[in-house]
């Protein structure tokens, strides 16, 4: 009809396995080739599916993306590559599942997540995707209201390799985790939030059924009945990670049972619980624990982690939000100072710690390298020095809303030699002055200060109890942060007090510098 034959390519014989050839337009221009007969050949089809997929793990989720739309072939390989896989799990995703896992179905870790004002899969959903992930090894299911126990049984007996489930603002209740616990033997890890279904104060106990041997970690946040697990933590004889966060009940009798059940746990958190003393005295029989998180928990006193810490010589990391109820100070810390000399990393937040506590912590834990601080009214300029003077292997230090000022600063120009990162914030005694001489005077320390406006007001609430609560919570984010960063320690740079060599910074690049910073300290993230 006029119209001119398209140009002829070389063919070569195709592998049993791959899929129609693609078109010379939609391929990268990389790997397409001319001859001298201007033949056009396509280098990738001459690669194994295994070797392509291979590629495709290693990209993005976006390039993957636009890989899949480049031709038959590639669609195939790099749905059967696929091995993680995050789904909205309303309704609507009950009629088009079988297409989606017909297309992955190498699917091993999957998350279905549910608006909370949509209405998600039911039990007929996830017994189908439970049959097409015959495979699956990791779950995760977030406010799928409609899931009840049937749903949960039927994933049990198609999934028997699951090894982590991870549920919240989930409806179905005990009798759905058990039926997993029974038909999942693999099972090691178990993470429980808000679990709707546990409303009922009389729900019946959870055993570990079939994965008693194999559970490593249990973790239950804000649980109205989370008691009714304590069969399940202390029938798992193997759990090392155990954390307990603003479930109701008193935890004393109960983590009694826990740590006779469970004496090689190495890591727990407790946070916002009803426990008292003698919870922490039953931990204290777990000798392996070598990670103690206690925070926001008034009962607990000095007593308490004496007793804890007395035992546990283990102890590398404590985290202690004491809530500024200063029962937790001095003589808790003077114990884990004697008791624990591995001690790594100590984060104290609303404790009031002095020289004589911060002082035997410096002498006795030589492998100290990080601290933090935050919202200690006892941490000032001497206690700034007792750390600069002794903590010879601190690697990274964090202090916040603490009234240490730049005289208490000035310390660390000379002591903790291996000091490669400083936080300061909300500390209105430290000026953007000394922060520049500090630096200066150290070129191989990272320093980070957060300027705080004199009529800026503090970001302090109180609780219903009347405590304060000043967003603590954001501590723990900014110690993970400084424990990423690695940077090259050194001991030179040293100088003389910082007074007296400020007059290098006087002019219009001190002033112009200090301006910018101001300028661009509540838009930097590395600066808050």
């Amino acid at each position: 009809m006029g119209q001119s034959s398209s140009t002829p390519c070389h063919r070569r014989p195709k592998p049993p396995f791959a899929a129609p050839r693609p078109s010379a337009t939609m391929i990268p221009e990389a790997a397409i080739s001319t001859d001298s007969t201007g033949s056009v050949w396509d280098h990738t089809a001459d690669l194994p599916d295994e070797c392509l997929a291979l590629i495709f793990q290693s990209l993005g989720s976006g390039d993957r993306k636009r890989c899949s739309l480049v031709c038959r072939r590639w669609l195939a390989v790099e749905g059967q590559s696929r091995h993680r896989l995050s789904l909205d799990a309303r309704a609507a995703l009950l009629e088009v599942a079988p297409s989606v896992f017909a297309r992955f179905d190498a699917v091993c870790k999957l998350a279905l997540k549910c608006d909370r004002r949509s209405d998600s899969i039911g039990d007929e959903a996830l017994a189908l995707i439970s049959v097409r992930c015959p495979n699956l090894t990791r779950l995760k299911l977030r406010a799928c209201r409609a899931i009840t126990e049937r749903g949960m049984a039927a994933l049990a007996k198609h999934c028997p390799n699951l090894r982590k489930l991870s549920c919240g603002s989930c409806t179905f209740g005990a009798k759905g985790v058990e039926a997993v616990l029974r038909g999942c033997a693999l099972l090691e890890e178990l993470s429980i939030k808000r679990l709707r279904g546990l409303s009922d104060a009389s729900a019946d106990p959870v055993s570990p059924g079939a994965a008693a041997t194999s559970l490593r970690s249990v973790c239950l946040k804000e649980l109205y009945n989370g008691q009714c697990f304590a069969p399940l933590i202390a029938g798992s004889p193997n759990i090392k990670i155990l954390k307990l966060s603003r479930c109701s009940g008193d935890w004393d009798r109960l983590l009694a049972a826990i740590a006779d059940g469970v004496p090689g746990i190495v890591e727990i958190h407790l946070e916002k619980l009803q426990l008292s003393d003698r919870g922490l005295a039953a931990l204290s029989f777990c000798a392996d624990l070598e990670v103690l998180h206690l925070v926001k928990i008034p009962e607990c006193t000095d007593a308490g982690l004496a007793t804890l810490a007395d035992k546990c010589r283990l102890l590398r990391k404590i985290h202690i939000d004491g809530w500024k109820t200063n029962r937790i100070g001095d003589e808790g810390l003077m114990v884990v100072a004697r008791r624990c000399p591995n001690l790594q990393e100590l984060v104290l937040i609303g404790v009031n710690p002095t020289t004589l506590s911060l002082g035997l912590i410096a002498s006795n834990c030589r492998n100290l390298e990080r601290l933090a601080l935050c919202g200690s009214e006892t941490f000032g300029d001497a206690e700034m020095s007792c750390i600069a003077a002794k903590c010879t292997a601190l690697k990274k230090l964090c202090i916040k809303g603490c009234p240490v000022s730049d005289q208490g600063m000035e310390a660390l120009a000379e002591g903790c030699p291996k000091l490669v990162k400083v936080k300061v914030k909300k500390c209105r005694g430290v000026t953007p002055e000394f922060v520049e001489w500090l630096r200066a005077s150290r070129a191989t320390l990272a320093v980070n200060l957060d300027i705080v406006s004199q009529i800026e007001q503090p970001d302090a609430t109180l609780s219903e109890s009347g405590i304060l609560d000043n967003g603590s919570e954001l501590l723990p984010a900014m110690v993970d942060q400084m424990a990423s960063v690695e940077l090259p320690s050194s001991s030179n740079g040293r100088s003389c007090p910082w007074k007296a060599r400020m007059g290098f910074l006087v002019g219009r690049n001190f002033f112009a510098s200090t301006f910018r910073r101001w300028s661009h300290g509540s838009s930097n993230p590395h600066r808050s």
